[in-house]
């Protein structure tokens, strides 16, 4: 990468999520839980879906791959993390710290606009039940797949391209428990006004344009469910958004919080609090979430189950 030639620094350390050595182990066990849990949750997700029929519609389509995400950005973050709970130093290399952050960046894009898919899912389920099948045909969500993953992409391009044109001296340690941009631009040596604009632009796109396109969609459900006159479809219709509203207030909320304001407002101690939900609790809620409050799932497993007893 470009920036190795013009930066001195070959490896940083992480400081971690506390500096307190009472509160290591502790956090360590409790972190750990969170990612038995998440892998536990996401990946049995996984598998109920690919296994069971009555969920290949476009609905479980997209949670598929939400699961997937999450699977893979909390893999990305969680060990290295770890890690830094039971290590007095926790270096991670140049190199490894980019490729972190990379990953990082392009999984929490593809989050935002997988959750984005899924409100323009269920927008046309509540809002256009008799064109539903034809909406949202199989090369219609290859396509808005397409475009999750693309966005994903752009937005660790975007990322990885503003870090070019910073260089790093003497200092080489980084506030936080993962290689993120907002230190990393505080730890260069050359990092200016445009660099933290060009980040609030990239995270705007990355998050304000999937929040524009969630509160349109359920501003149009929110007036179709209105007009539905018996109270059980009303209750139905509500019930089908619950889980997706919930999940996008815990990602988008906790997000905001951090990236959409001035980083002198808001101190990285404060900050790596925030990014503990969305990097390390939203992953873990979001497959319980979906799985708890879903009739669909819950037949799933017990038909999966009852299959596995039986044979």
């Amino acid at each position: 990468m470009a920036a190795a030639n013009t930066s001195s620094v070959a490896e940083f350390i992480l400081v971690g999520l506390t500096d307190q050595p009472q509160l290591q182990i502790p956090l360590f066990f409790l972190f750990l839980g969170f990612y038995i849990v998440t892998m536990v949750g996401n990946l049995g997700l996984i598998t109920l879906i690919g296994l069971n029929s009555h969920l290949h519609i476009p609905m479980y389509f997209f949670l598929f791959n939400l699961s997937f995400i999450d699977f893979s950005y909390s893999t990305t973050l969680t060990p290295k993390m770890l890690v830094g709970f039971v290590l007095r130093k926790n270096i991670i290399s140049y190199a490894g710290c980019m490729t972190q952050f990379f990953f990082f960046c392009f999984f929490v894009f593809s989050e935002s606009y997988i959750l984005s898919a899924m409100a323009y899912d269920r927008y046309v389920a509540i809002c256009k039940p008799l064109l539903y099948s034809v909406t949202m045909s199989p090369q219609v969500c290859s396509y808005l797949l397409s475009g999750v993953y693309g966005m994903g992409v752009f937005g660790a391009v975007a990322h990885m391209g503003n870090l070019q044109f910073i260089s790093f001296c003497a200092d080489n340690i980084i506030n936080h428990y993962m290689c993120d941009i907002i230190p990393l631009l505080e730890l260069s040596c050359n990092s200016s006004y445009i660099n933290l604009l060009v980040v609030f632009i990239v995270v705007t796109i990355g998050i304000g344009v999937p929040i524009v396109t969630i509160f349109i969609s359920y501003g149009f459900i929110l007036s179709s469910i209105l007009h539905i006159s018996s109270k059980e479809g009303r209750s139905k219709a509500f019930s089908t958004c619950t889980s997706h509203i919930i999940v996008v207030s815990l990602f988008f909320g906790s997000g905001a919080f951090m990236y959409l304001k001035p980083p002198s407002s808001l101190p990285l101690d404060q900050g790596k609090v925030s990014s503990v939900f969305y990097t390390a609790v939203v992953p873990m809620f979001n497959p319980l979430i979906y799985s708890l409050r879903n009739k669909d799932v819950k037949i799933a497993l017990k038909k999966t189950l009852s299959r596995k007893n039986f044979s």
